[in-house]
């Protein structure tokens, strides 16, 4: 295939491009080393879960703008919405790489469904992949492999169950790896800590917020090249607290200055901190100290 997008809504218009079984049609484990056809350098827009395993060299990602060869050992995973380019590195060598893939409708309305908002990693950028050990990549394909078996028996009443319930324990896994991963990482991620703490600084300093509004998570993800989701978590692992109350301490510590430490008015400072109705900012304000910025200039002098 060319550049074209090839939308990829259901597992068996996977299974059928790439030469595989439909053995159920809402969840199948391929692995693409048996593949009898790929997607070359198509555009992949999946409308279904899906989480790679690499276990050799074979191919790169392209996500949005970024390229991504990623390690032997490795998890990267997407879900419905997101847009995906393979690029192979070799038409000679085969891509060794193996693929759980499930529907949407699979886990509707199931107990999974509704813990599906933990599992923020289908957000992660490629460079953001879940790097495994060898004994995590073997807990990893123990539980591909009791899918797969129970993908091998014949469909009944209890099958939807059954397999919520094992991809529900590979999610949950990979939620324990990635815990471990931002502990090993822990020198980079007190670095992107810092950063943020200086773009931060520097929002204000420079008079962004005045002139752009209130600052958001997602502006200081994309300074630091990191998917929104990925740079909350680590924010939220390195400081107990999410991305977004980092940002407000930080406008209540500056506000705090400026309300003892110069003459604005409340909407001149709530102005200067990018807020569009100083009404915001009091409640804001109030929320976080218990008291209104009129209040606490007034209990300070």
């Amino acid at each position: 295939m060319g550049n074209e997008i090839v939308i990829l809504d259901s597992v068996e218009k996977f299974n059928r491009q790439c030469g595989f079984e439909t053995l159920h049609p809402l969840v199948s484990i391929v692995d693409m080393s048996q593949s009898t056809n790929d997607f070359g350098r198509s555009r992949l827009n999946y409308g279904i879960y899906a989480l790679w395993l690499k276990n050799g060299v074979g191919c790169t990602l392209k996500y949005g703008r970024r390229h991504y060869d990623y390690d032997e050992g490795t998890v990267v995973s997407f879900a419905p919405g997101q847009m995906v380019q393979a690029e192979p590195i070799n038409a000679e060598v085969i891509p060794q790489a193996v693929g759980l893939l499930f529907h949407p409708d699979l886990i509707h309305g199931t107990a999974l469904s509704r813990k599906m908002e933990r599992y923020t990693f289908f957000s992660y950028d490629e460079a953001e992949a879940l790097h495994l050990s060898m004994r995590e990549r073997r807990d990893y394909m123990d539980i591909l492999e009791s899918i797969q078996k129970e993908l091998n028996h014949p469909i009944d009443k209890h099958s939807r169950e059954l397999l919520c319930d094992r991809i529900g324990l590979l999610l949950d896994l990979c939620l324990r790896f990635y815990d471990r991963q931002f502990i090993t990482r822990e020198v980079a991620s007190q670095d992107i800590l810092a950063n943020f703490d200086r773009l931060l600084y520097d929002y204000f300093r420079d008079g962004h917020a005045e002139r752009n509004g209130f600052p958001t998570v997602a502006y200081f993800a994309d300074s630091l090249c990191l998917s929104t989701g990925y740079f909350g978590d680590l924010i939220k692992k390195e400081t107990g607290m999410t991305a977004q109350r980092h940002i407000q301490n930080k406008i209540i510590d500056l506000s705090k200055r400026d309300l003892l430490g110069s003459t604005l008015s409340v909407t001149e400072i709530a102005t200067r901190l990018g807020f569009d109705y100083p009404q915001h900012f009091t409640r804001l304000f109030k929320k976080q100290t218990g008291l209104s910025p009129t209040d606490f200039r007034n209990q300070s002098n």
